[in-house]
């Protein structure tokens, strides 16, 4: 397998197959912007596959890092010496959370912005032919972090491109930055992130260069999933500890006549829908 930047990164934790045969076993595969991104996504289909014999995750993370804030012991590093440590906690957490592969394409935001950039276009391409995914989790494109939205939109380019027989069954935009708590409840999709606590926290606390340098994405990110949980319904008790709310993304795959900003915004104006409709009833 190769990678079109210089700096990508390959890395299969178990260390016993070669990257496109640990690719080729990925049943559950999340394709973030940035190193945890994964982690705060896709728990759901971490603990799917630590679950069920037979699946198996795959990370992938689109940039760099370099840009990320720093503070105390983390706050003199260079933007090169930013992007090796969060590059190394990105492994560790392949390992921990027993991912069949981990792939760093190390590309900058600039280049993920840019949508004719060949580089970016060609590794997503050469990563969805190289998996039959049964599940794709992707960024949401509700989401207000603009390399977030610009990751989405390569990711649903490269899937679009290929044949009908080889895309994945489901594709799922997930909540970081900005949560679907505002989603209607009916069209929500609801991915089980309560189970195996203790690895949730593990993971994100791996990332020590973001928690300790001044983003409490641990605390955030679980105190998120278990709201989700209690105010998912009022009139039944819990049925999970921790949500990550989603939106099916997977229309958007299969007809690429739809527009993105079109099939979002109407998820916003059913939301208004609800709300006027819920007043005028008891007006």
């Amino acid at each position: 397998m190769k990678l079109s930047h210089p700096s990508a990164d390959i890395f299969v934790p178990a260390g016993e197959q070669t990257p496109e045969a640990a690719l080729r076993r990925v049943t559950h595969l999340c394709i973030g912007a940035h190193q945890d991104d994964i982690e705060i996504m896709a728990h759901a289909g971490i603990s799917d596959c630590l679950d069920a014999p037979g699946k198996a995750f795959g990370g992938v993370v689109v940039t760099n890092g370099a840009g990320s804030p720093r503070t105390g012991s983390y706050a003199h590093l260079s933007d090169d010496e930013m992007q090796a440590v969060r590059r190394d906690e990105q492994r560790k957490a392949a390992q921990i959370g027993r991912y069949a592969i981990q792939l760093q394409l190390a590309h900058p935001s600039a280049d993920v912005k840019n949508p004719g950039h060949a580089g970016v276009a060609a590794d997503l391409a050469a990563i969805f032919r190289g998996c039959t995914p049964e599940v794709v989790y992707l960024h949401s494109p509700a989401d207000k972090h603009d390399t977030h939205v610009a990751v989405l939109l390569r990711c649903l380019e490269a899937l679009r491109a290929l044949p009908p027989g080889l895309r994945p069954r489901r594709v799922l935009g997930c909540e970081v930055w900005r949560d679907l708590d505002w989603l209607v409840d009916a069209e929500k999709v609801a991915l089980d992130a309560g189970r195996h606590p203790a690895l949730a926290l593990d993971l994100l606390k791996v990332f020590d260069s973001q928690v300790t340098g001044g983003k409490r994405y641990d605390l955030a990110t679980l105190g998120r999933r278990a709201a989700n949980a209690t105010f998912n319904t009022s009139h039944a008790t819990d049925k999970y500890e921790g949500i990550t709310w989603a939106m099916d993304l997977t229309p958007l795959v299969t007809d690429a006549t739809l527009d993105v900003a079109a099939y979002t915004l109407a998820f916003v104006a059913r939301l208004q829908a609800d709300i006027a409709g819920r007043i005028a009833k008891f007006r």
